[in-house]
């Protein structure tokens, strides 16, 4: 039932209030007394003390996620945002492509398949974009036959494609949570170039955000790689607010700093131009490494094999963008690299669970881990920040 008008008003000027006085906090708090150094572990599980633009970004992106807690309670509340959550997503009634797999996660993992409300968000501002899908509109425009417009159902209406996808921040640091992995719904761009009618002369297509973000992708690869795609949906549901609705784009193998959210335009142009973070300094192609992870050693599953052994469960995850994994290995005490088992991935696009049953000896132990990619290029060593 919904509230009474004058309840209803009184509802929303204090929810504004308590937003605003959190608002202020934020402001205060990351703009006059932020630490004048972050930490960033290396590959070695050393840490390096630096000052970082984008760790700043980070950090207010983190305090206006927080802030907007509060509002997604109020959405909550009300007869819309109650059907919003009421909605079901697709890995509600469907099983994972893996789920046979012999292969199991060890408790404590991090999820395969992470739930919505935890997949990481990195915006260039403090409160993400708001847009009403009646009025938005995709405009096209630069070397094509016509500039047009097209909504969101013309997007909608063409073949779907589904992919599960891992995701993840340039600044993500090792072992970091600024990495998910869901089920993205799209159009491959591919298939839509040739109704948007780009001209020959045409080499890039300059995409533009609402909040202000921009990108360039290359004609060749999204006419070498029809995963790239023109995302509208994850695990069934339409995109949320904070993470790009009504249309985001997604290009297999880089980072996320490379995949505007928000798209309200698209030129096609016949030059590389620098992207958002690129004119700021970032690396100009942004290809996800080769990353390897321990989330847990599960002394609380610790079992006895047939031979009498005790066996301690380790397990993680490792990612090589769209490369994938063929070999992930553990080292107790700088001794010989024992080779761990693989999850068979959601995806060619997605991070791979690894499991190892490391015989237990008591005493105090440094374990490590490597990965190796699919082309058979070893993850890299040195530490970096």
């Amino acid at each position: 039932t919904a509230l009474h008008p004058f309840a209803e008003g009184l509802w929303i000027v204090g929810s504004f209030s308590v937003w605003g006085a959190l608002l202020g906090w934020a402001y205060d708090r990351l703009c006059f007394r932020l630490p004048a150094e972050v930490s960033v572990a290396s590959t070695e599980g050393t840490f390096v003390r630096v000052v970082d633009r984008r760790q700043f970004l980070l950090r207010l992106s983190g305090a206006s996620t927080a802030i907007t807690v509060a509002g997604a309670v109020i959405g909550e509340l009300t007869p819309q945002g109650r059907a919003i959550s009421e909605s079901k997503p697709w890995s509600a009634s469907h099983l994972l492509p893996n789920a046979g797999d012999p292969v199991t996660p060890v408790p404590g993992t991090r999820p395969e398949f992470t739930p919505l409300k935890d997949h990481y968000r990195v915006d260039i501002n403090a409160v993400p974009q708001s847009i009403d899908e009646k009025i938005w509109r995709l405009k096209v425009a630069g070397l094509v036959e016509r500039p047009r417009e097209l909504t969101i159902d013309q997007i909608r209406n063409y073949e779907p494609m589904h992919q599960f996808v891992t995701l993840s921040c340039i600044s993500n640091p090792v072992g970091g949570d600024l990495i998910s992995t869901t089920r993205w719904t799209g159009v491959s761009l591919k298939r839509l170039l040739p109704d948007i009618g780009v001209l020959p002369r045409a080499t890039h297509l300059r995409i533009r955000s609402a909040d202000g973000f921009y990108e360039t992708v290359s004609l060749n690869t999204i006419n070498t790689d029809e995963r790239v795609m023109l995302t509208y949906a994850w695990d069934g549901l339409p995109l949320w607010a904070g993470h790009g609705f009504p249309l985001r784009i997604y290009v297999p193998d880089v980072y996320g700093m490379k995949q505007p959210k928000w798209i309200e335009s698209i030129e096609a142009i016949e030059h590389f131009e620098e992207g958002f973070w690129v004119a700021r300094g970032w690396d100009r192609r942004a290809q996800m490494k080769a990353t390897s992870v321990i989330d847990v050693v599960a002394a609380d599953a610790a079992f006895v094999n047939s031979h009498g052994q005790k066996l301690v469960p380790i397990g993680g995850i490792a990612h090589a963008g769209a490369r994938g994994i063929s070999k992930v290995e553990l080292q107790s005490d700088g001794h010989e690299w024992q080779q761990a088992e693989l999850r068979h991935p959601l995806s060619d696009t997605t991070w791979v669970v690894w499991r190892y049953d490391w015989p237990f000896e008591a005493g105090e132990h440094v374990l490590t881990v490597r990965c190796t990619d699919g082309a058979g290029v070893p993850q890299i060593v040195q530490p970096s920040s």
